[in-house]
């Protein structure tokens, strides 16, 4: 991994939430390299765990921990592992989150000639579904922030950074529930960027345009390597033409990071999407 720029994080505890995929993983390695002690949460233990093995192979500091977000004695449970491991957390990132297939649409565009028995429309969502989708995206970044906020409040560079999607921006078809639940998420870090500014706490979000990870990329690539239709439709809506790397997340993970480049910079969401929300498709 080749950081953007040098930030020095030495002292600092860094939790990291959803840091066994491949986005968050490398938000971890990141806070690790700049020096910071690093908690990787996880409900999938053993991908939490080989990240942590790869980051302290590599000699830093790093440690795994099982977590579900949607049940919060096991965040407050992570929270005392962390303070006996590590010491407070100084720096929180919000990054579990996730769509689930019983949310989505199979199409487009509502059309009422479609066959009911091989389409699902909007009328057939499932309303479990969508729940979980909003809960893991949102209560998933709420109740983390209860549990770890509470040692952050007037620690020297606390900071917040939620992951967020440029569905928030703009819906993207077929996953209402994802969109809307990433939106909240945006609105939310506008809240509390507001709540915690008495409390030396601040607090951002990166909206992350288009990467292949391990949820997408059965719908993005076709068996045979190339890009499938719906990815198609997204690198033609992506002036850059191409998916992210995420590594090409980093300068902007660090500059939230950054207490001293960053000081004045308090609920914003900054995309890193090659251009996709600025692109009106004309």
């Amino acid at each position: 991994m080749n950081l953007p720029f040098a930030l020095d994080l030495s002292g600092k505890t860094v939790v990291v939430t959803g840091a066994g995929g491949v986005l968050c993983s490398c938000f971890a390695e990141a806070a690790a390299r700049c020096g910071a002690k690093t908690a990787l949460l996880d409900l999938n233990l053993e991908a939490a765990e080989r990240c942590a093995a790869a980051i302290r192979e590599a000699g830093f500091e790093a440690k795994a921990y099982q977590v579900n977000v949607l049940e919060k004695t096991t965040v407050e449970a992570a929270r005392e592992a962390i303070l006996q491991d590590f010491g407070p957390c100084d720096i929180l990132i919000n990054g579990a989150g996730g769509n689930n297939p019983r949310a989505n649409t199979t199409k487009d565009y509502y059309l009422p000639d479609d066959p009911d028995d091989s389409v699902v429309t909007f009328f057939d969502l499932d309303p479990k579904g969508v729940e979980f989708v909003f809960n893991l995206n949102f209560l998933g970044t709420l109740l983390p922030t209860q549990v770890f906020a509470r040692d952050m409040v007037g620690r020297e560079g606390a900071a917040i950074i939620n992951i967020s999607s440029m569905n928030a921006f703009t819906p993207l078809t077929r996953i209402p529930a994802y969109s809307g639940a990433k939106a909240a998420v945006s609105n939310f870090t506008q809240w509390l960027a507001t709540h915690f500014s008495k409390a030396g706490i601040r607090v951002n979000a990166i909206a992350p345009g288009f990467f292949l990870t391990n949820q997408n990329r059965g719908l993005m690539v076709n068996p045979d390597g190339s890009p499938s239709a719906r990815a198609e439709k997204i690198l033609a809506g992506t002036p850059m033409g191409r998916f992210g790397e995420p590594e090409e997340l980093l300068g902007a993970l660090e500059f939230l990071m950054n207490d001293k480049a960053s000081s004045f910079v308090n609920g914003v969401v900054i995309p890193v999407d090659g251009g996709f929300n600025a692109y009106s498709g004309v």
